[in-house]
């Protein structure tokens, strides 16, 4: 038949990456490899269908995959492998692609949002559109159908469920023809085996190829006699028969590990029980160093192995020298097959399971660092978060093991993997509510966690529901001033500031802050924490140079503290200063401390982590703010597009970077694309935040004013009412929102010929902008500036002179004779003003 113009040889792939080496010793599979190729080969270009690849363990399905790509490699751009048995860790796997596709890397933007790019991307065929991604040994469809890419590559799965045929095309791999065991085995051995001992030897292993494998290993390395090898394999019978194991270990398969056991015991008997050890870690990759620190946990079973590092190494290189375990030198990490594992754990008894299982428990929580908001320590959060699902640790109630489980959902939840975070506190909440009660501490805390991870998704409603409800079991249950009660309050105001209740989380945070300082001291770790967040809220209603002055105690405090500070609270702390600079009208200042702020976060937390596009998106406006227009444009866009590429356009930064940057088009006389990037943002703005939503309506303001620009001034006017209005109502008439609005709806009235409305208007706000900000503040000089027209349109020509002849005076000395805002007002021009949205 006719090749696929997939199949056409091109070249190497551009990007080969996590495959296993090829197997030197395949063999045989020709029919399947046929069939693979065939099934593949016919689907279409535009969104071809994904392949899985099913049959029980042990067969070759990894194998077969392997070979596969290995044999097809020149056609495709991009080849791809997922170790999909933890859907846990799935998305880490897709993020990891990140960087390859042109994308930011997940230890930037969080594995959520860099898994969810490079899907995007996959699907788009950007940047390549002949790729082979591969997810091997994926259990339930369910699990890890949301991460299957829909594109123009290739997806190959393989998996022992055979549930995976309602979902997608099939392929039923089976154990080996005869004479593909005999194949394998003469190729393994050699010499040192006939064929009619290798079909022997094929005929008691049931053909099965990962138990061809082991026993070829096994011989190979011991150069045991092969009638030695299979007495000892009948000798095994009767006892493996009796352990009546599932259809998917195989007779033949299991006493073949037997043997190696039995060896491990004839050798180095402690060894035994570390690698029972390991059958109750995850299949991932096992820390060395679990075990060299582990010597100081609660560890009865192993504690003489682990007590004794000699015993330790020794052990140890047997099981990578018996095939038992593999070692990775370079990473410091070991691995055992999830077979291998399952076989040990079901020789154990159901008291001895339990043992067992609980050391493990105790071996990850003393591993495992104390503060999840290190980002020095992620790499090894993320080792260990590997073993948690399948290592039972949800299960236990040991409280050093709660612990650690709390630890994990706060760094995935640091990282910005929210949906992992979501679904590992939701497991946890469930099952300790079960064996503790719903007032449990430990479930408490992890309503709180399941708190912090709706608001990071943007999930007010959810939130509020959950926070006020638990913060009300805290205060009954652990009392007012516990310190995980204290911890609440704060969520519970940053969820209020979320859903622009900005007084009520303002008084919430200062309760706290009072109880925090009195009970554990100003210079705390979370007090600073607790006082950041209060200073965010002054900036929220208004009172800057408050918010100014914590801020700059805060930024020093956490600058010269030499340990427990966390590279991204150092970072928040000082975007933070600089926008509290910013918005206090010292627009060159900000722009320095903004410049430093984005340095820091790009040196050390990468260009593009959240809180370092954060840091540049208040550098870009302060930029704009001090009249360096293509300086801002250029890092806004920059921003707004590494925003898009890691969250879309539906996300509160990004939103935010998009109305930064309509105001930097329009700030140079872009109009149309400037009106474009603020409708398409406003049309969202509703979703994410609400409708009533004291940014939705700050952000009307701004596509009003665009509107004015563009010739319809009675639209702006309408529009501005409106939001006037509801500004009024939520945040109150004297706050900077409602101000900034009031200003350019003098200004339409302006336009419109009103000037006796404009005045008056014009007065009121010069009137209460005086309540948050001094004369010489740039919103007080802007209301100056205007009323000085509407007076001199109304006649107040003496008045008009002396109010405009002093706004000149602060102008150029506050802002510079240069700046385009002075240069307008000179020019008797009407001065506008914008909304930027914080972080809230």
């Amino acid at each position: 038949m006719a090749e696929n113009s997939h199949f056409m040889p091109v070249h190497d792939p551009k990007i080969w990456e996590r495959v296993p080496k090829r197997n030197p010793d395949f063999t045989g599979r020709e029919d399947l490899l046929a069939a693979l190729r065939k099934s593949i080969g016919t689907v279409t270009a535009v969104v071809a269908q994904p392949l899985a690849l099913q049959g029980f363990g042990g067969v070759g399905k990894t194998q077969l995959a392997v070979e596969y790509a290995w044999q097809y490699r020149a056609h495709y751009d991009l080849v791809w492998w997922v170790s999909a048995d933890q859907p846990l860790l799935v998305p880490s796997s897709l993020a990891a692609m990140a960087p390859v596709l042109g994308l930011p890397p997940s230890a930037s933007t969080g594995v959520e949002q860099a898994t969810q790019a490079v899907l995007r991307a996959l699907e788009s065929g950007s940047p390549y559109r002949s790729w082979l991604v591969i997810f091997d040994n994926a259990e339930e469809p369910e699990e890890i159908k949301e991460y299957i890419p829909r594109g123009p590559g290739h997806v190959v799965i393989t998996s022992r469920n055979t549930r995976w045929s309602d979902h997608e095309a099939t392929i039923e791999v089976d154990v080996f023809k005869r004479d593909e065991s005999v194949a394998f085995l003469r190729k393994r051995l050699g010499r040192s085996i006939s064929d009619v001992n290798a079909d022997r030897l094929a005929e008691k292993l049931g053909d099965l190829p990962l138990a061809l494998v082991q026993a070829a290993a096994l011989l190979a390395r011991t150069l045991m006699p092969l009638d030695e090898y299979i007495a000892l394999l009948d000798e095994q019978t009767g006892r493996l028969l009796n352990l009546e194991k599932a259809p998917s270990y195989p007779l033949s398969m299991t006493a073949a590990w037997r043997l190696s056991v039995a060896r491990l015991e004839d050798q180095v008997p402690e060894a035994v029980e570390l690698l029972r050890c390991c059958a109750f870690f995850g299949p991932e990759p096992i820390p060395r160093d679990v075990f060299r620190r582990g010597s100081q946990a609660v560890v009865s079973r192993l504690a003489p192995i682990l007590a004794d590092p000699i015993l330790l190494s020794t052990a140890l290189s047997t099981l990578e020298r018996l095939a038992l375990v593999k070692i990775d030198q370079a990473t410091r990490t070991l691995q055992v097959h999830r077979l291998n594992q399952a076989l040990l754990r079901d020789e154990l008894s159901e008291e001895g399971r339990r043992e067992m299982r609980h050391e493990v428990h105790l071996l990850l929580a003393d591993n495992a660092p104390v503060d999840p908001d290190d980002t020095s320590k992620w790499a090894y959060f993320d080792e260990l978060a590997a073993h948690l699902e399948r290592s039972g640790v949800i299960e236990c109630e040991d409280p050093v093991v709660r612990e650690f489980a709390h630890n994990i959902v706060r760094y995935l939840y640091v990282r910005g993997s929210y949906r992992q975070a979501q679904s590992l506190v939701g497991q946890c909440i469930d099952e300790w509510s079960r064996t503790n009660g719903e007032r449990h501490i430990d479930v408490l805390v992890a309503r709180g966690h399941l708190g912090n991870i709706y608001r990071a998704l943007a999930l007010y409603p959810r939130a509020y529901e959950l926070e006020s409800v638990t913060l009300e079991m805290m205060r009954e249950s652990l009392g007012p001033e516990h310190a995980q009660t204290l911890w609440a309050i704060n969520g519970y105001a940053a969820t209020l500031r979320g859903r622009g209740d900005f007084l009520r989380a303002r008084e919430l945070d200062e309760q706290a802050h009072e109880a925090q300082e009195r009970l554990y001291g100003t210079d705390d770790m979370t007090t600073l924490r607790v006082s950041n967040n209060l200073a965010v809220d002054h900036m929220l209603t208004s009172n800057y140079q408050h918010a100014q002055s914590m801020l700059k105690e805060i930024f020093l405090k956490l600058s010269q503290a030499r340990e427990g500070i966390g590279k991204r609270l150092l970072l928040q702390s000082w975007s933070n200063l600089g926008r509290t600079v910013r918005l206090g009208g010292q627009f060159n200042e900000a722009a320095d401390v903004g410049e430093e702020a984005y340095a820091y976060g790009v040196k050390e937390l990468g260009p593009d982590h959240p809180d370092t596009l954060r840091a540049a998106k208040d550098y870009a406006i302060s930029l704009r703010r001090g009249g360096r227009l293509e300086e801002a444009l250029e890092l806004m866009k920059d921003t707004h597009a590494r925003l898009y590429r890691l969250y879309g356009d539906k996300h509160a930064d990004t939103l935010a970077a998009a109305m930064g940057l309509s105001n930097t088009l329009r700030a140079g006389g872009n109009l149309d694309e400037a009106r474009l990037m603020a409708e398409r943002s406003l049309r969202d703005y509703p979703e994410v935040f609400g409708e009533d939503h004291p940014f939705t309506h700050a952000c009307t303001t701004n596509l009003a004013l665009l509107t004015r620009l563009m010739g319809d001034p009675a639209k702006a006017r309408h529009d501005n009412e409106k939001a006037l209005a509801r500004l009024t109502t939520r945040v109150s008439r004297e706050h900077d929102y409602s101000v900034t609005c009031a200003i350019n709806l003098q200004n339409d009235l302006a336009a419109l010929g009103e000037h006796d409305r404009a005045r008056e208007l014009g007065e009121e706000n010069y009137r209460r902008i005086q309540t948050y900000f001094s004369p010489e503040h740039y919103l007080s000089l802007v209301c100056a500036t205007n009323l000085a027209l509407d007076l001199q349109a109304t006649g107040a020509e003496e008045g008009a002179k002396r109010l405009q002849s002093e706004s000149m005076r602060h102008f150029d000395l506050i802002m510079g004779r240069e700046h385009p805002e002075t240069l307008a007002a000179m020019a008797g021009e009407r001065l506008n003003c914008d909304f930027d949205p914080p972080p809230v």
